[in-house]
C-alpha cells in the first residue's frame, strides 16, 4: 500500500519560517482534510510536498514508500504518482486541455505502453460526461479564459484522466458555487479506492458534506495541531477556528 509521509517538515519563504514542525501520514485508500486560519501554512505544505522551488525545505523529510523525494523535481514527483490541484491554476496558451493531458498521462508509462489516441478520447469522453463538461471544452488552452469554475473542473478532470496515487486539493472548493462544488465533488469520489489518497486542504464543512473525510487535521501557527475523524470538522464549523485555538491554548495570528 502507498504511503505519502510528512516528517517534521520546516519550510521557509523569502527567509520567512512558514511550516515549523508538520507530521502527517497519509495511506493510499485515505481521504485526508486540512483545515485551519489563514497564514497558518495549508497552500505551502502542499506546495512543498510538490517540490515548488520558491519553497526551502529548512528541516525534515517528505517520503514516498519510504524514499526521500526532496531531491526530486516537480516532474519526478508527479511521474512517481503526486498531483497537485492549485488554488489559481496557470494559463497556458498555445497547449490544449486534451494535448496536455495525453502527454501527462504518456508521461508515466512506458514507451511501449502509451495511449492512443482512441483510447485517450474514449476515456477524456466518459470523464467529461461525468463532470457535465462541454465537449469544446478538450480543444480549448489550457485554462486560458476559463471561468474560477471551470477551471477547478478542468483541474479534476485532469485528476480524472491522470489517475495520481495521491491528489493534494489545494483549496478546490473556493468560490464554487453549489451546483459546481457537488459536480468537483463528484469527480473527486469518483476516484475513492483502494490505489487513491487525497489530501484536501479547505477553510469550510461544506465541502466535506459532499466528500467525507477518513481523517481531518487541523493547522495552526504552521503545524498539525489537532487530528481527528471527519467529526472535527463538524466541531470547527460549530466552533471555528478561535474556539479550538483557546482549547488548545493556541494564539491565532492570520497573516
Amino acid at each position: 500500500m502507498p504511503i505519502l509521509e510528512v516528517k517534521n517538515l520546516h519550510v521557509s519563504i523569502e527567509d520567512k519560517h512558514i511550516l515549523k514542525g508538520v507530521n502527517l501520514v497519509m495511506k493510499s485508500g485515505e481521504i485526508h482534510a486540512i483545515m485551519g486560519p489563514n497564514g497558518t501554512g495549508k497552500s505551502t505544505l502542499s506546495a512543498a510536498i510538490m517540490g515548488n522551488p520558491n519553497y526551502e525545505v529548512t528541516e525534515g523529510e517528505i517520503l514516498l514508500d519510504g524514499e526521500n523525494i526532496l531531491e526530486w523535481g516537480v516532474d519526478e514527483r508527479a511521474r512517481a504518482g503526486l498531483f497537485l490541484a492549485m488554488q489559481y491554476p496557470s494559463e497556458i496558451a498555445g497547449i490544449t486541455n486534451a494535448e496536455f493531458m495525453r502527454a501527462a498521462i504518456n508521461s508515466r508509462r512506458a514507451e511501449d505502453d502509451k495511449m492512443s489516441v482512441v483510447e485517450f478520447i474514449k476515456k477524456l469522453d466518459n470523464k467529461m460526461d461525468l463532470l457535465d463538461m462541454p465537449e469544446e471544452m478538450a480543444e480549448r488552452y489550457l485554462n486560458e479564459g476559463f471561468s474560477g469554475g471551470e477551471k477547478k473542473r478542468n483541474e479534476i478532470l485532469q485528476l480524472l484522466m491522470i489517475e495520481p496515487t495521491f491528489a493534494i486539493l489545494d483549496e478546490i472548493d473556493s468560490g464554487l458555487d453549489i451546483d459546481a462544488l457537488k459536480v468537483v465533488s463528484k469527480g473527486v469520489n469518483a476516484m475513492r479506492g483502494d490505489n487513491f489518497g487525497s489530501l484536501i486542504i479547505t477553510h469550510y464543512q461544506r465541502l466535506l458534506n459532499y466528500i467525507t473525510p477518513d481523517i481531518v487535521h487541523v493547522m495552526m501557527d504552521g503545524r498539525v495541531v489537532k487530528t481527528g475523524g471527519a467529526e472535527l470538522a463538524k466541531q470547527l464549523e460549530a466552533e471555528g477556528y478561535i474556539g479550538l485555538s483557546k482549547e488548545l491554548g493556541i494564539e491565532i495570528v492570520e497573516e
